[in-house]
């Protein structure tokens, strides 16, 4: 079992990662609340349900099993519409201020719920129960909840921390590979940024990681929660640090929104960011061709990411990427911020790149994706 404590300016709490968690949830949660014993509501997918109900359930006594309301998967759910749903349904099944959301399922039904809990009757308590490798590496955790709009992704959203997350490595049993290997894209990513040792590890261990091997998977989780939980210590709220987790995401958030949220998955969207990024690093000086091979190369071995098109012509494909990053919600002032690898494992924040530095590398991650 890994715990790792996640320490900020208005919340602290603990990220356990461990088999069969869901065994002992009624008891975990029983000491995070005291007392007297608080109506539990767990909002899920019809699917994850389906396949998780038995065990999730199992340790709850009779009359204090969670009540459970659903969000249908997809990111085309992950709208402000949604969330009035969920809220409608809290509200008419009796969950008032000492009600507690329990968020069981994957990065979009962590988002939505931790943003239904810092909105419902102004804000309650919730519990995240992550079920991808994506969720339980990156998304659970920091306090980042938010929704999508037609013009951007998660530009309506704020910073609500859960009590808890438990992170069942069980879970991921029944994860699609695609999915396995896209949430591993989020890894690659905390290598690059701040951990060369995960790097390494995922350098020399991809067989057993890309086998669904628990032991191999829990040592990646909890470096890649070690690596957030610091990063968020220093910067909660994204103010500058913070903003490193976002290497990848600028072009990879443009290419989900050019593809109209159906082509990739979010995991997979990010590894092709993460290419363009170290182009971009590349043609910038910041990363020696070595090194570049090599974060490039362990993005491409985690794959098959798959292709996709937005324009007849790479040129075009480029520009209108390009032309979807002034929507991204980490823009300042009009201005673009955009994350650069410096090395294996260190990173910083530019707020100079130019369009056209910016359509070169789109180009050359375009011609890659091509020849891969």
């Amino acid at each position: 079992m890994s715990t790792i404590r996640v320490t900020t300016a208005s919340a602290t709490y603990d990220v356990t990662i461990a088999p069969s968690l869901l065994r002992t949830l009624h008891t975990r949660l029983r000491k995070l609340t005291p007392g007297k014993t608080p109506r539990l509501f767990v909002v899920t997918s019809p699917e994850i349900w389906a396949l998780w109900s038995k065990p999730f359930l199992a340790s709850f006594p009779a009359k204090q099993k969670p009540t459970a309301i659903f969000l249908p998967a997809g990111e085309s759910r992950k709208r402000l519409a949604q969330v009035e749903s969920l809220a409608q349904q809290l509200a008419l099944a009796g969950a008032d201020r000492d009600s507690i959301l329990l968020a069981f399922g994957g990065g979009i039904i962590g988002d939505v719920t931790g943003f239904l809990a810092a909105i419902y009757m102004r804000g309650i308590r919730y519990v995240g129960l992550p079920t991808t490798v994506l969720a339980q590496v990156d998304s659970s955790l920091g306090g980042k909840t938010g929704v999508n709009l037609i013009a951007g992704k998660n530009l309506i959203g704020c910073f609500h921390h859960p009590l808890a997350v438990f992170s069942d490595i069980d879970t991921l049993r029944t994860l699609p590979a695609a999915e396995l290997r896209a949430g591993l894209q989020e890894a690659i990513k905390s290598g690059i940024i701040r951990d060369p040792a995960l790097f390494r590890t995922m350098e020399k261990n991809a067989e057993a990681i890309l086998s669904g091997d628990p032991a191999a998977l829990q040592k990646v989780i909890a470096a890649c929660v070690k690596v957030k939980a610091e990063v968020v210590s220093k910067d909660e709220k994204e103010s500058g640090l913070r903003m490193i987790l976002n290497f990848g995401h600028t072009i990879g958030h443009a290419i989900e929104s050019a593809t109209h949220y159906r082509k990739l998955l979010h995991g997979e969207a990010v590894g092709w960011g993460s290419i363009a990024a170290l182009h971009l690093s590349l043609n910038r000086g910041l990363i020696s061709p070595e090194d570049f091979a090599r974060m490039a190369n362990l993005i491409l071995r985690y794959g098959p990411i798959p292709t996709f098109k937005v324009a007849a012509k790479p040129q075009a494909s480029a520009a209108k990427l390009v032309a979807l990053t002034y929507a991204d919600k980490k823009n300042r002032s009009g201005q673009r911020a955009f994350v650069l690898a410096t090395g294996i494992g260190t990173a910083e924040v530019a707020h100079d790149v130019t369009d056209a530095e910016l359509q070169a590398a789109t180009e050359a991650m375009l011609q890659t994706m091509q020849q891969s």
